[in-house]
């Protein structure tokens, strides 16, 4: 009777320690997926805070370049103009000099020449050069400034489509940066899921052996 009584207290006693084991392996599984569901919500977390850093740093980038190239534009319109003045300036300066000059000459001929009719035709040939030479300049200016205006727009034309492949081509490059990255991301997670599974077959393998 005593013996009876003895196993079946060392049996209750070793039901009880086998159930506080359970019970404690339990409490051990629910702590570690705790664990790993905290660090999966501080992963995102982090991707989602180095996405808007991310995002915030090529928005700058953007506005820094459309800001340098707005600059350049504005310089090489104002090289432009500047160049263009020069060039005007001197071409006038020249022609005005010409002038003087035969202007100079005609007066020491017509000193020359006493003949009040003569002078009449000079003064009235001179009339006409002028006018001449009036026309001959506007319309050399006209062609001038229209060739110029074709050269500036031409110009305009090859910089912009210049831009644009290089904005296509950025364009690009970022878009398969961000497939990469994505793909790289999607591969981490399955190599991570593939892990926890592997771990928890081998712990309910080892739960299984020891049961």
């Amino acid at each position: 009777m005593e013996k009876e009584r003895r196993e079946k207290e060392e049996r209750e006693e070793k039901e009880r320690r086998e159930k506080e084991g359970r019970e404690k392996k339990k409490g051990e599984r629910a702590r570690r997926k705790r664990n790993r569901e905290w660090r999966k919500r501080e992963r995102k977390k982090g991707e989602r805070e180095r996405k808007i850093k991310e995002k915030k740093r090529e928005r700058k980038k953007g506005e820094r370049e459309r800001e340098r190239r707005k600059r350049e534009r504005r310089e090489r319109r104002k090289k432009g103009e500047r160049e263009d003045r020069e060039k005007e300036e001197r071409r006038e300066k020249g022609e005005r000099e010409e002038r003087e000059r035969r202007e100079r000459e005609r007066e020491r001929k017509e000193k020359e020449r006493c003949d009040e009719g003569e002078r009449e035709r000079d003064r009235e040939r001179r009339k006409r050069e002028r006018k001449r030479g009036e026309r001959k300049k506007a319309e050399r200016e006209r062609e001038e400034s229209e060739i110029g205006e074709r050269e500036r727009e031409k110009g305009e034309r090859e910089r912009k489509i210049k831009e644009r492949k290089k904005g296509e081509r950025e364009r690009e490059r970022r878009e398969r940066e961000r497939r990469k990255k994505k793909e790289e991301r999607r591969e981490k997670g399955e190599r991570e899921e593939r892990e926890r599974r592997q771990r928890g077959e081998r712990e309910n393998g080892r739960e299984r052996e020891k049961q």
